[in-house]
C-alpha cells in the first residue's frame, strides 16, 4: 500500500465561495469540496481526492508527478487515514 501525503489547500467562506468553505488538492487539478465547516471540506475533500486516484488507477493514467513524488510505501498494517489538525 503507498500513503500519499498531499497539501490541501482551505479558503474561509466567502461570496466567492458561497459562503461555504472550500478545500482543494493542488496536486490534483479538480480536486476540490465545498462544506458548511472547516472540518467538513476538508473530510469532503479526502474523499474526493480518494476517488481521484482511484479513478486515475482504474483507467490506467499515471499520476501526476507532484503526487507520485510524495508516496511512501506503508509496511505492516494498512494506514487507512490521516488526520490534519490546526490549531
Amino acid at each position: 500500500m503507498k500513503l500519499y501525503k498531499l497539501p490541501v489547500v482551505l479558503y474561509e467562506p466567502s461570496e466567492d465561495t458561497g459562503n461555504k468553505y472550500l478545500a482543494g488538492v493542488p496536486a490534483l487539478p479538480g480536486c476540490r469540496a465545498w462544506g458548511d465547516s472547516a472540518v467538513q471540506a476538508l473530510e469532503y475533500v479526502q474523499s474526493v481526492a480518494t476517488a481521484f486516484l482511484e479513478s486515475y488507477r482504474e483507467r490506467g493514467d499515471p499520476l501526476p508527478p507532484e503526487v507520485e513524488t510524495r508516496a511512501q510505501d506503508v509496511p505492516g498494517p494498512s494506514v487507512v487515514a490521516e488526520v490534519l489538525l490546526a490549531s
